[in-house]
């Protein structure tokens, strides 16, 4: 009974006789039956028992990366393999065959099997087994699939059915079983050829140096691998490389730019810029690169992915000599791989454009009752192959195109950085700081983006010409009446197109004055904020954006006019073409009209981008014009300019016969022209004889302005030799130079002594000790590991001073150039310098001081005394000293315990309020990079910048816009169907034209839709009434929808200016609020690019991308909408695409954003740093160290190379995967058209519909991912200005509106008990001071470094408000006033002379309050009226940063600004420390004449300016020493104040006020 049962069974599943229910052989093969149970469910059940028992053993690390390409294949075999078999269960359900449970059986067995074996070989790759080919076992299960395969596909064979296209289901079973043969082919080809060992010496930075690879169960870090080399094709294809990356991106994990892959060897900047000198090499001497030289270089090595130093790099450095044409040179390094791209852009044009015709050949055969369905099989087949290949071709084009624009960016960037290291003084004297960083960043960037439009020159053209060509063939000579519009239009849009560039032009040179000036405020924020000057400059930058926006405002709507002109064009053309094909006497028909509206929507195209393309290329084209100009400056050229033959004295150290030198070129300007400009202010040094012995100590004086610091700069060879003879000895060595200006980098303390070198501890800490650094270093918080802001900006200026010598001290140079380093230092610690270091540390080099401090000239071997450009006398001291006017002189001291006390000193925490953030932080913190999404505030703060109401409108007229679109798509429609109800007869076939033109516009993504069927209308049921009628109505909408357009683009052109007006005027009136604890612990660069960079992104790239995301957007609502109206059953595979789509996007986009914001924060460091490097131009090449600071370059341009490589690599493994998804739908519609084709079930104009938004909605989606993440990027600028809406620290604004109008009347100043501290768990600064200033009394103020002088200014001006006390001034308490009221009632000449570029009379001035001749008055009293006069008077231009000026003279002007002032009281901060003894002297009679009347705080370095005050007040530790006159002083004996005047010594002690000497 049971063996009756079990027979029933098999034959009810094997549907065969009972008799004989498991037949082995049936009709001369093997019984299908036998075939599917024993060779196909028993074997795959193997398989999965033994996949099972690997996937449970599989124990190990985490994936090698990447995967080995035969085990990738063997992957993807099996997952395929699978989903087959899930395909041919679909099929043999639908079929319902009487054998269909027992395949359905099998299938499963085999869908369990190939999952499993898929999930154990993912198991097997964590393991030691994955660098072999795996479990040998597993192999041989697989094998024992085959002869169920083959004899599968030999049944086949054998019946008819499976054969017969009658049969699409049968056929499709035979399909899949192909398919699965050519799977098992490539899992046993995988097998055999596993392709191990390339991939595990793929991805790891360590094969650079065939150091050993990582150990076997660690994955590499991310930071430590190299992109796409060594990766197999499929894995370059597919970016399968990217992987790790986007995991770690997803993680959140992309914290900094050493967490992303490094650049693959050909891309390296080092590798590149090598290559691109020798390219240059070869096109200056005239000839080809000798093909073994031309191959790529290796790359350096570890030290450029290290930023570790080698001196290797140092002997070969790599120099752009001669006058070479730059597009030749980029011609000749990347053209050939450039111009070879082209090949691909003609395929990927041809492919896009068969697309279209395939999807025309399928409709014709769905609309064909009957036709074989093998023409429908091949159209999709076609459809297929043509679509992918564009895909892969068009992704492959794109991502290569990218990778020679960053090869082509580091060649240009790294040329020009050494190229301004290289080039002379003289030559690049007449551009600024600004003109030279724009030359990095945005000329390189335009040269860069026309590689991007190169290609499109001829692509457009070309697809011009075939559609122009195709409209011919419908409407014939009738297309040229709209032609001839549409050629009159392309001037008038580049007219357009012109005032745009003008307006741009203009823009761009308002940004630069906004940003020259914003840089200058920010340089001299204190001054600004001592003097209260806030309103004017806010006023001044507010004009400069008003004449910024005017421009902006006419380039949005010029650009709002471009996007109505276009999108009234097709209207325009279209009827145009038809009222002239009825006039030469034809019939329209609606498919005519179809037709030629596809055609015209495709000629728009090429029309509407190719003038955008051509102003690209002349944009880069005036880039590479101005880059060129720099190319050709003249190069400093040492060895001509230093004479070559030694001198007879072997002891010459420096030798100078007649020389003539001058800061003009010898070629820069005619000869009139240079005695014009000498006589203008330009000082020219002349008739220069001097002789300077090794060893000796040279002292150069003289008063201001007299040429000491000129003199050092022709020893360094940054003036130009116009006659004479220089030689230095072992100049090649460099020089230690210590300029009057210190320059210090944006590193720690001790990477600035250091400067490259290698650490010497007892030599450091020599350097330490020699330049009174010890103290200074104890109190920083960490150290000399410290950072010191951008140019020093959180040291005082006397720690910048001793900041800058202790670097030249340390760099062991056999000649020093010490340029006034005692000028901003008080006097103990001035003789402690000249002591300790001077004297003692450098003794036996050669060194020539520039010093106003007569005090220490006895000291020299020689003194050269300078007037008026030229030495006038050189000696001994005792010969020059009287020539110079009579001052005291230091004398010496013995005595121990004043020496030890003249050591001690502290942090000078009055100046630089910045040095105490957290004791585990930086000085100057890292910019911090914002994580995660943007958050929903900062769209927010977008919409109410453009304005709720006005961001209403913009989205209201962006509907209209879409709706009248889709509108008129349905009535095309509507048009088809009631002519096909009507009963038209359609004639199929007759011409190939007509067969395939008229669908075209049905299927070009950018079409509207176009009627399935084909050819002639009937006449007699087309009335030409009938098309009048749809014409009219067509036409009509077709005009609403451009009405709507305009309004949209003129809307959106009014928001975006509103938006950029109000965020720049937010971000501007909270930066001047802000406190100066904030802009001594930020960077000047960070400040800067929220006002450069992020308001042009702000401006201009947000809007672009904004306006295209917005569009992307309504424009998939509205197709949905259509298609769900049209086709509700194509929302059904929308779903999983929809969610597909979602996972996609999601996991690059994380990656994607920390990217961009990567690239972002990478970029600011190359520009800082090439801004740095030309502000120190002077040290860096005087000490030799040009080559340090090129790779230094190198690295930082490669680090931010990275990042953008890899966002171009994350952008292009998205679009592919998307491309791909629009494949697989357009594929999917057309297989599923033609099976509801052979069941009669289909409307051809349905399935039209559906695939022309089919093909359109993919690349649509992909669009709309790639705006709305460029939009995110972009967004990250309203980020970041909205971080100083809110987040930053503002002084108080309130006002005192009780306020006397006339107060302070008397001046009278009383400090009680007050205490100050910069911040937080910090010392206080001023502890506990309390003193009564009568009005009208002028005290001195003296102190030690860090004694609180300065803090007490500040705390006056409430630059930092007290934590304890009361400042009363008048009797009123400061703090019950406006901040502004009580600024503009002192007035204070500061420490650090800060000039804005503008007129002599601007700087005097600014609010123009004052008369001419009160201005020339005051620069009478400052000894400066010969000067300006001799510059060109008041309205003569002072430079940038005052550049015109001497330093002693900028600090003279600053005093003519305080002496305009009618305050009652006066601060005077070390203001005359640049300047010499003698003018000195008269600045102090002219300050007691001008302000006898007023009270006066001095605070001074010099003992003897202050000598002759009524009180003199000595800080200690921000405490009160002593109070008292300095006769009441000078007899105490306890007094400090007597025992800093004791040290001037007997005999050349000055007179007190009292007429009484101080006796020691």
């Amino acid at each position: 009974m049971s063996e009756s049962r079990l027979a029933q069974l098999v034959s009810g599943l094997c549907h065969s006789d009972q008799e004989n229910p498991f037949p082995l052989w049936t009709d001369g093969q093997v019984g299908s039956c036998f075939n599917q149970l024993v060779l196909g469910a028993a074997p795959h059940a193997g398989v999965a028992v033994f996949s099972a028992y690997y996937l449970g053993t599989a124990r190990g690390g985490p994936v090698l990366t990447p995967v080995p390409c035969g085990w990738l294949l063997r992957l993807a075999s099996a997952l395929l393999a699978a989903l087959l078999f899930i395909t041919d269960l679909s099929v043999v359900a639908v079929l319902q065959d009487g054998d269909m449970y027992l395949h359905i059986l099998t299938d499963s067995c085999a869908v369990l099997a190939w999952l499993l074996h898929f999930s154990a070989l993912r198991g097997l790759l964590r393991t030691s087994l994955g660098r072999t080919r795996g479990p040998p076992g597993l192999f041989v299960t697989i094998l024992l699939l085959v002869p169920n395969l083959v004899i599968t596909l030999m049944i086949y064979c054998h019946n008819q059915e499976y054969l017969s296209p009658a049969e699409p289901l049968k056929l499709a079973r035979f399909a899949l079983a192909s398919a699965r043969t050519l799977l098992f082919v490539v899992y046993f080809f995988s097998f055999a050829f596993p392709c191990i060992s390339e991939a595990r010496s793929t991805l790891d930075i360590n094969s650079v140096d065939e150091s050993l690879l990582i150990p076997e169960n660690s994955q590499p870090d991310t930071g430590d691998m190299v992109a796409e080399d060594g990766s197999g094709c499929l894995s370059r294809l597919f970016y399968l490389w990217l992987n790790p990356l986007l995991l770690r991106g997803q993680r959140g994990e992309l914290e900094r730019a050493a967490d992303v892959y490094h650049l693959p060897r050909k891309l390296r900047t080092n590798v590149v810029y090598r290559y691109f000198h020798q390219c240059w090499e070869a096109c200056r001497q005239r000839e080809s690169v000798d093909v073994r030289q031309a191959q790529w270089p290796k790359p350096v090595g570890r030290n450029l992915l290290k930023g570790t130093w080698s001196s290797q790099y140092n002997e070969e450095v790599l120099e752009l000599e001669g006058d070479v044409g730059l597009l030749r040179v980029l011609h000749k390094a990347f053209g050939l791989r450039y111009y070879s791209l082209g090949v691909l852009k003609l395929l990927v044009n041809v492919s896009r454009f068969a697309g279209p015709l395939l999807l025309s050949s399928l409709v014709n055969f769905m609309e064909e009752e009957g036709a074989p369905v093998s023409r429908g099989a091949w159209c999709v087949l076609g459809l297929f192959a043509a679509t992918l290949l564009s895909s892969f071709l068009q992704n492959i084009f794109t991502f290569e195109v990218c990778k020679v624009a960053l090869s082509a960016r580091a060649a240009l960037v790294t040329a020009i950085y050494g190229k301004a290291l290289r080039v002379s003084g003289c030559s690049v004297a007449g551009s600024t700081l600004g003109e030279l960083v724009n030359l990095m960043s945005a000329d390189t960037d335009r040269v860069v983006n026309f590689l991007n439009s190169f290609h499109e020159l001829w692509s457009l053209p070309f697809s011009f010409s075939i559609a122009l060509y195709l409209l011919y063939l419908q409407v014939g000579v009738a297309f040229l009446g709209g032609l001839g519009v549409a050629l009159v239009l392309v001037p008038f849009n580049k007219f357009l197109a012109s005032r745009i560039l003008s307006n741009n032009t203009h823009m761009l040179k308002h940004k630069d004055n906004r940003v020259k000036l914003m840089t200058e405020i920010l340089f001299g924020i204190r001054v600004i904020k001592f003097y209260n000057w806030e309103p004017h400059f806010t006023a001044r930058v507010t004009d400069c954006r008003k004449h910024e926006l005017s421009h902006l405002r006419a380039i949005k709507y010029l650009d709002a006019m471009c996007v109505y002109t276009w999108a009234a064009l097709p209207v325009v053309i279209s009827i145009l073409t038809f009222v002239t094909y009825v006039l030469l006497g034809n019939q329209l028909t609606a498919a005519k009209v179809f037709t030629t509206l596809a055609l015209v929507g495709m000629l728009i195209v090429p029309l509407n981008a190719f003038p955008w393309v051509l102003n690209g290329i002349l944009e880069a084209k005036v880039s590479l014009q101005r880059i060129q100009r720099f190319f050709k400056l003249t190069n400093q050229d040492l060895p001509a300019y230093y004479a070559l033959i030694s001198p007879e004295e072997s002891q010459t150290s420096v030798l100078m016969s007649q020389g003539t030198f001058s800061w003009l070129g010898p070629n820069s300007v005619t000869e009139e022209e240079t005695e014009i400009r000498a006589a203008r202010g330009s000082l020219q040094l002349h008739s220069l004889n001097l002789h300077v012995t090794k060893g000796s100590l040279v002292v150069v004086v003289g008063k201001v302005g007299c040429g000491k610091s000129s003199l050092l700069a022709a020893l360094t060879g940054e003036l130009s030799r116009m006659s004479g003879v220089i030689y230095v000895a072992n100049r090649e060595a460099g020089f230690g130079l210590a300029s009057q200006e210190p320059w210090i980098q944006h590193a720690s303390v001790r990477d600035n002594i250091l400067f490259g070198k290698d650490y010497d501890a007892a030599l450091y800490q020599a350097v330490i000790a020699a330049c009174a650094l010890a103290d200074d270093l104890s109190v920083l918080p960490n150290g000399d590991r410290t950072e010191v802001g951008e140019n020093g900006v959180t040291l005082s200026g006397g720690q910048k001073a001793r900041l800058a010598l202790a670097r030249a001290v340390y760099m062991d140079k056999d000649i020093y150039l010490l340029d006034d380093p005692l000028a901003a230092v008080d006097t103990d610690v001035a003789e402690h310098l000249m002591k300790r270091c001077v004297l003692e540390l450098l003794k036996g080099k050669t060194r020539i001081l520039c010093t106003h401090r007569i005090e220490f000239v006895d000291k020299a071997d020689m003194v050269v005394l300078m007037d008026n450009g030229t030495i006038i006398k050189t000696g001994t001291p005792a010969e020059i000293l009287p020539f110079v006017q009579a001052v005291p002189q230091m004398g010496r001291n013995d005595h121990e315990a004043n020496q030890k006390a003249s050591e001690e000193r502290e942090e000078e925490l009055g100046s630089s309020p910045d040095l105490g953030l957290d004791d585990d932080a930086d000085l100057v913190g890292v910019e911090q990079k914002q994580a995660g999404g943007l958050a929903w505030r900062v769209y927010r703060t977008y919409w109410l910048a453009v304005g709720a109401v006005l961001a209403s409108s913009i989205l209201m007229s962006l509907l209209l816009m879409q709706a009248s679109k889709n509108v008129s798509d349905w009535w095309l429609s509507y048009w088809i169907s009631q002519l096909k109800n009507n009963g038209s007869t359609w004639i199929n076939g007759s011409s190939a034209a007509a067969a395939g033109s008229p669908h075209l516009l049905l299927f070009y993504t950018a079409g509207l839709i176009s009627p399935p069927p084909s050819g002639q209308a009937s006449p007699s049921t087309n009335s030409s009434v009938d098309v009048r009628f749809y014409l009219t109505v067509y036409s009509s909408i077709a005009s609403a929808n451009t009405l709507f357009t305009a309004l949209r683009a003129f809307l959106f052109a009014h928001g975006v200016v509103c938006a950029a007006s109000s965020i720049h005027n937010r971000l501007l009136d909270r930066v001047l609020k802000a406190t100066m604890t904030f802009f001594d612990t930020t960077p000047l660069g960070r400040i800067l690019n929220r006002f450069s960079s992020d308001l042009y992104t702000i401006d201009d790239s947000l809007p672009f991308i904004l306006n295209i995301l917005l569009a992307n957007v309504f424009s998939l609502l509205g197709m949905l909408v259509v298609m769900s109206y049209g086709l509700p059953w194509v929302l059904v595979p929308l779903l999983p695409l929809t969610l597909l789509y979602q996972r996609t996007q999601s996991f690059y986009r994380h990656t994607s954003r920390e990217l961009k914001r990567l690239c972002s924060l990478t970029l600011s460091p190359v520009y800082s740093h090439f801004s740095e490097t030309l502000t120190g131009l002077g040290t860096i090449r005087a000490s030799g160290h040009s080559a340090r600071f090129v790779e230094e370059s190198a690295r930082r341009l490669e680090q931010n190379q990275r990042c953008l490589f890899l966002s171009n690599a994350a952008m292009q493994w998205l679009d592919i995967r998307l491309q791909l998804i629009g494949v697989a739908v357009v594929t999917g519609l057309g297989v599923i058209a033609v099976v509801q084709h052979q069941y009669g079930v289909v409307d051809p104009g349905l399935v039209g519909l559906s695939l022309s938004y089919a093909l359109s909605i993919t690349s649509l989606l992909s669009g709309l991912i790639f705006s709305f993440t460029q939009t995110e990027m972009q967004l990250v600028s309203v980020e970041r200005t909205q971080e100083y809406f809110t987040d930053l620290p503002t002084e108080p604004q309130d006002q005192n509106v009780q306020l006397p109008p006339a107060w302070p009347e008397q001046g009278r100043l009383e400090f009680r008990d007050v205490a100050l501290s910069y911040r937080e768990g910090l010392p206080n600064a001023l502890d506990g001071v309390s003193l009564l200033v009568p009005p009208g009394e002028k005290i001195g103020i003296m102190g030690r470094t860090g004694s609180g002088k300065s803090s007490m200014f500040l705390a006056l001006f409430r630059m930092v408000e007290l934590n304890r006390g009361q400042i009363l001034l008048d009797h009123l308490d400061i703090s019950t006033v406006g901040l502004a009221q009580l600024r503009s009632r002192l007035a204070i000449i500061p420490q650090d002379p800060f000039l804005f570029s503008g007129s002599v009379r601007e700087n005097l001035d600014p609010c123009g309050r004052q008369t001419d001749q009160q201005l020339l008055d005051v620069l009478d009293q400052c000894h400066l009226s010969s000067v300006v006069g001799r510059m060109g008077g008041l309205d003569a231009e002072v430079g940038e940063r005052g550049k015109g000026f001497s330093a002693g003279q900028r600090q003279l002007l600053c005093l003519a600004r305080a002496l305009l002032t009618q305050a009652k009281l006066l601060c005077i901060d070390e203001a005359t420390a640049s300047v010499d003894h003698q003018t000195d002297k008269l600045l102090q009679q002219t300050i007691r004449d001008k302000f006898h009347d007023k009270t006066v705080l001095t605070i001074a370095h010099r003992i003897n300016t202050i000598m002759d005050c009524d009180r003199v007040l000595v800080m200690h530790a921000g405490k009160v020493l002593e109070f008292d006159a300095p006769a009441a002083l000078c007899q105490s004996d306890s007094s400090v104040f007597r025992r800093l005047v004791g040290e001037l010594g007997d005999g050349d002690v000055p007179k007190t006020g009292e007429g009484e000497d101080c006796e020691t």
